[in-house]
């Protein structure tokens, strides 16, 4: 951009300050430097509190102290209809969007009125829907692991505005919404940072990477840690335009930032910029400068603090010392008078803790023909394809993503076939290999509006996603105090059948009922995965949905049932519902010769096997959701029967299975008659890929059959 000598001054006999866009900055007036400078001194002020209060302010906190040039003047770009990620030491960010000093205290001393977690999380870590502040979703203390979900708002601004959605929402000038994402630049170095770019610029979405860059990741050095910078890093992907400024000089900031947020909202493509800046503070309150850094680092860093750099420019737009002084003083004054207050806030409500783990869900009972009249059987495969058909016809904010479940394959498993066709590359489409992408952008789509139904293709394969599925979707809804519960839909084909072999045959329930803060689906048969599937989709939580590949087409000896009537579109089915799938003879149950299986998906045929064989004796629960947990009618079947065995094809050491089969214990022990079996695959790292070595790995009829006699002769 050519460069011409602006005037920046409060009368015409100033100085002209330096060669800045004459267009690009207009609303840099002398009153937007003071205002800067305002909101700098009052984020100084409130460091300089904590660390004169250390006993007070007792919970972990970072600060902005060296940061604040780069990020007053990017929180000045943001409108209410925008969208913004801070990282933990963006404080100045948040004065600038407009949150009061008070405000930011309550959540540093965790007290009850905290705006952003009701005192469960850390100070910096925000979430809000204010409508006159620009939106921010929870924030976690993951280095990096904001860029997906972020970036998954703005996927979800293109997908809103590209459909006419009613759910996008402009500025009230009509300018269109952009998204701010703020990094440290330690944390470009996680590979999630990768996957969100790469996603940001495939799509050209309007977002603005702020890379923050201090030199330092805790007490690594930028020479330790890194050959080039985020900057360097970012022309790796092209398509994605980078900007770089020197964060401590507040003009120059303003400069870039209102560039790359003005690029982003106009042009709709994603911009990075990378802000060189001083770290004057700790790196946070529990890792303190003097326990890493030397006096000649801390001495050089405080060369380039911006608050005397701003000073200065105040003094040559004409501001008196005295003006200057007055601001200062202001802003310790009331910095002051607010920690007063909040020392005094309400603490929370310990009898509140256990809120918002989950928000509320509409489907609390079956509804809907099961069995319709004139019904077809359906194989499980089909049952699951027509439920998303009929979703993202009745739901045009629904949409559909993951690997090769577009138009041309519609799924490994062709559980999606046809739907990219009907639907449109907008609504269904492919996904590179990214699975943390996949889950966690459902974070940044939810909290728009939109419901998305993601699948990873493999059970196997869904750890890369871990990270996003436990640090950012489940405790959303419980760390930002139920303002932003993460309505995802995760489909993931699981089991072993047919020589799948090691890395597409594995069970995961153990590993996500780990888990807190998600539901865990398990059907076994074509009607529950319709009826549990829509359920699952109109939770407003995090569901994972476990579907069998062995009971998709039914090709499994003994697993026909497992096709069946399909219901109707209306058709749903609570999650945390068990099903009896067989009952034991009543005369047989009063002698005490009857068992009770309690199992899920593959199991289920297992038990149906051994029941053939011995009519009368096996009554079989299918769990059908693994968390919320159907207890009572697990309880109740245990307490009728006095004999119970846990059936798994999981492992069977440290699994679901072991963990219920002990919750069984302590809850029906005086109904008991033996102690409550466990049956599940042998303890292996793996699934075999030889059709025999699988065989001997997993449980089968004739295993199950065997346990059962010697639990029946006790």
């Amino acid at each position: 951009m050519r460069r011409k000598r602006y005037s920046l001054s409060r009368s015409n006999n100033t100085e002209p300050l330096c060669f800045i866009p004459e267009d690009d900055l207009q609303m840099l007036t002398p009153e937007t430097l003071l205002h800067a400078y305002r909101l700098m001194v009052t984020a100084r002020a409130m460091g300089d509190t904590y660390d004169a209060n250390r006993q007070v302010c007792k919970y972990v906190h970072s600060t902005s102290r060296g940061h604040e040039a780069i990020q007053i003047a990017a929180g000045m770009q943001l409108l209410p209809c925008d969208w913004v990620s801070p990282y933990y030491r963006d404080d100045s960010i948040l004065l600038t969007i407009g949150f009061t000093p008070y405000e930011l205290m309550l959540q540093l001393l965790a007290k009850r009125d905290d705006p952003f977690s009701g005192g469960r999380s850390y100070y910096c870590h925000p979430s809000s829907r204010d409508s006159d502040k620009p939106s921010i979703i929870h924030q976690s203390s993951a280095t990096g692991m904001q860029a997906i979900p972020t970036t998954g708002l703005a996927q979800g601004l293109q997908f809103l505005e590209r459909s006419g959605s009613p759910l996008f929402r402009k500025a009230a000038d009509g300018s269109l919404p952009v998204v701010l994402c703020s990094l440290g630049d330690g944390s470009v170095s996680e590979g999630e940072v990768s996957e969100a770019l790469q996603f940001a610029v495939l799509k050209e979405l309007p977002i603005v990477y702020l890379v923050q860059d201090n030199g330092w990741s805790i007490s690594a050095t930028e020479e330790e840690i890194r050959t080039g910078n985020a900057y360097d890093y970012a022309s790796g992907f092209k398509g994605l335009k980078r900007m770089q400024c020197d964060g401590s000089d507040f003009i120059r900031s303003y400069e870039t930032m209102e560039q790359a947020v003005g690029y982003a909202r106009t042009e709709r493509k994603p911009v990075l910029v990378h802000a060189k800046v001083p770290l004057l503070g700790h790196h946070t309150s529990g890792v303190r400068k003097e326990f890493y850094r030397s006096r000649e680092d801390l001495l050089k860093h405080g060369l380039y603090d911006p608050a005397p750099k701003l000073r200065l420019l105040l003094n040559g737009v004409g501001y008196p010392e005295h003006e200057i002084n007055q601001v200062e003083s202001a802003a310790r004054e009331r910095v002051s008078e607010q920690f007063a207050l909040v020392q005094q806030a309400a603490e929370p409500d310990i009898h509140a803790v256990e809120q918002h783990v989950f928000a509320p869900t509409p489907v609390t009972e079956e509804k809907g023909k099961r069995v319709p009249r004139n019904g077809e059987k359906v194989m499980m495969v089909d049952a699951a394809l027509h439920a998303i058909e009929e979703i993202l016809e009745e739901y045009p904010e629904a949409v559909l993503y993951g690997q090769d479940i577009g138009a041309r394959l519609g799924g490994v498993f062709r559980e999606a076939a046809t739907l990219g066709d009907k639907f449109g590359p907008n609504r269904v489409f492919n996904t590179a290999i990214q699975e943390a992408y996949i889950v966690g952008s459902t974070v940044g789509l939810s909290a728009l509006g939109i419901k998305p139904i993601v699948e990873v293709q493999f059970a196997d394969y869904i750890y890369p996603g871990l990270n996003q599925l436990i640090t950012e979707a489940s405790k959303s809804c419980y760390l930002s105090n139920g303002k932003f519960p993460v309505q995802m839909l995760l489909r993931v084909p699981t089991g072993a059948y047919g020589g799948g072999g090691p890395y597409h045959s594995g069970s995961i329930e153990s590993t996500l009922l780990s888990v807190k803060g998600i539901k865990v689906v398990y059907p076994s048969n074509a009607a529950d995965m319709k009826g549990l599937l829509k359920a699952a989709f109109l939770d407003p939580n995090p569901v994972v949905m476990l579907e069998h590949k062995g009971l998709y087409w039914s090709k499994v000896p003994g697993t026909d049932d497992a096709r069946c009537i399909e219901p109707d579109k209306q058709y749903v089915l609570p999650l945390g519902k068990a099903g009896i799938v067989t009952q034991a003879d009543p005369e047989k149950v009063r002698k005490g010769e009857t068992v009770c299986i309690i199992t899920y998906g593959m199991g289920v045929y297992w038990a149906k096997a051994v029941e053939a064989r011995m009519p009368g004796k096996i009554e079989i629960i299918d769990l059908r959701t693994l968390f919320p947990l159907d207890e009572e009618t697990v309880f109740e079947a245990v307490r009728h029967h006095g004999k119970v065995l846990v059936l798994s094809e999981e492992q069977q050491h440290n699994s679901f299975a072991e963990a219920l089969s002990l919750r069984i214990s302590n809850q029906c022990y005086h109904f008991l008659d033996a102690k409550v079996e466990v049956m599940g695959a042998r303890n292996l790292p793996a699934v075999p890929i030889h059709t025999a070595l699988e065989a001997a790995m997993l449980p089968t009829p004739d295993k199950l059959m065997e346990r059962i006699s010697k639990l029946l002769a006790y």
